[in-house]
C-alpha cells in the first residue's frame, strides 16, 4: 500500500496471544522511493519464511524494481531476520549502524555491509533521500532514517504506532527522541504498530509519558517500596496482561538506573531506596 509520496508499505499481522503481544498492531516493512526507478528497503523483518515470502512478494508487486539498499533500523531479530534471504533476492548493499556493522559481515558475502554515519545523507531512489540519524537508547545500535521530502520519520523501536517500547539507557532515549523531535516530523513511521499522523506531537507525547512514569516511580520509592516488581504493581494498570509483566520490569529498571546515575537514587542489590 502506498502510504506516502515515496513510502510503500507490506504490513504483517502479528498473533497477539504469542509473541505478538510485544507488538500491538503488527509489524512494517517500508519500501521507500520511486518503483519506476529505485527503492530502499527499511529492515527486513523476522526469520520466518512466510514472512520473507510476503516482503518479496510485495517487491515482486511494485515491479521488482532495483534496490538502493537496505536500511537497517537495529539488530535485532525482527529487524535482520530475514535478511540474508531479501539482500540475495535483490542484490542490494546493507546500511546499518557500525555497531552492527560486524554482525551482519558474518551473515552476508563479504563487501555487502555499508556502515552509516550519524547525519549522513542516503540516496534512496526517485529523488529521494533520508538522513541517517544515531538514535540509542532502545538499542546502541539503533537508527532513525528522516524523509525530508514526505517529511515523514521512520522510527524503528524508538517510536511505535500502538504502545510503547522496552529502553535499554532511559538517558539516552530520551535524549534520542529529543533528537527526532527537533526534525517536526508530520507523521511517524514505525517499525511495529499503526502509522502515526501529527508526529512531532505523538513524540513529545512519548516524552510525556516517560517523564510520568519517572515520577511515578519516585512516588513508589517514597512510599517505601523498593522492590522492581513491587513498584511494577504499584506504577502499571491492575489488569496489565501477565506476558507483559517482565517488560514492565525491565522499564521500571531503566527509570531506576537512570535515577541512579542522576544521583537521586540508591540501589541496594536487588533494591532501590532514594538517596
Amino acid at each position: 500500500m502506498q502510504i506516502a509520496p515515496h513510502v510503500y508499505r507490506h504490513h504483517i499481522e502479528e498473533d497477539p496471544d504469542s509473541f505478538g503481544a510485544m507488538h500491538p498492531g503488527g509489524s512494517n516493512i517500508y519500501f521507500v522511493g520511486d518503483p519506476a526507478d529505485r527503492v530502499a528497503i527499511v529492515d527486513t523483518g523476522e526469520h520466518y519464511r512466510d514472512w520473507t515470502r510476503g516482503i518479496l512478494g510485495y517487491y515482486q508487486k511494485l515491479g521488482r524494481p532495483q534496490v538502493s539498499c537496505i536500511l537497517i533500523s537495529h539488530g535485532h531479530g525482527d529487524h535482520t531476520g530475514g535478511l540474508d534471504r531479501i539482500q540475495e533476492a535483490t542484490g542490494a548493499p546493507v546500511r546499518c549502524h557500525p555497531r552492527l556493522a560486524p554482525r551482519l559481515e558474518r551473515m552476508l558475502d563479504p563487501g555487502i555491509v555499508v556502515k552509516v554515519e550519524d547525519r549522513e545523507t542516503i540516496d534512496l531512489g526517485g529523488s529521494a533521500s533520508a538522513v541517517a540519524l544515531y538514535t540509542p537508547g532502545h538499542e546502541d545500535d539503533h537508527i532513525c532514517y528522516y524523509l525530508a521530502a514526505d517529511n515523514v520519520m521512520f522510527t524503528g523501536d524508538l517510536v511505535l504506532g500502538s504502545s510503547t517500547g522496552s529502553v535499554r539507557n532511559l538517558k539516552q532515549y530520551m535524549h534520542s527522541l529529543e533528537t527526532i523531535a527537533g526534525y517536526n516530523p508530520a507523521r511517524v513511521f514505525p517499525a511495529h504498530g499503526a502509522l502515526v499522523e501529527e508526529g512531532t506531537k505523538y513524540i513529545n507525547s512519548y516524552i510525556a509519558h516517560r517523564n510520568e512514569r519517572e515520577q511515578q516511580v519516585l512516588a513508589a520509592l517514597r512510599k517505601g517500596i523498593t522492590d522492581v516488581y513491587d513498584i511494577v504493581a504499584d506504577v502499571y494498570p491492575r489488569d496489565l496482561r501477565r506476558n507483559l509483566h517482565e517488560a514492565a520490569a525491565r522499564n521500571v529498571r531503566t527509570h531506576l538506573d537512570k535515577l541512579v546515575e542522576e544521583g537521586v537514587v540508591v540501589e541496594h542489590p536487588p533494591t532501590y531506596s532514594l538517596k
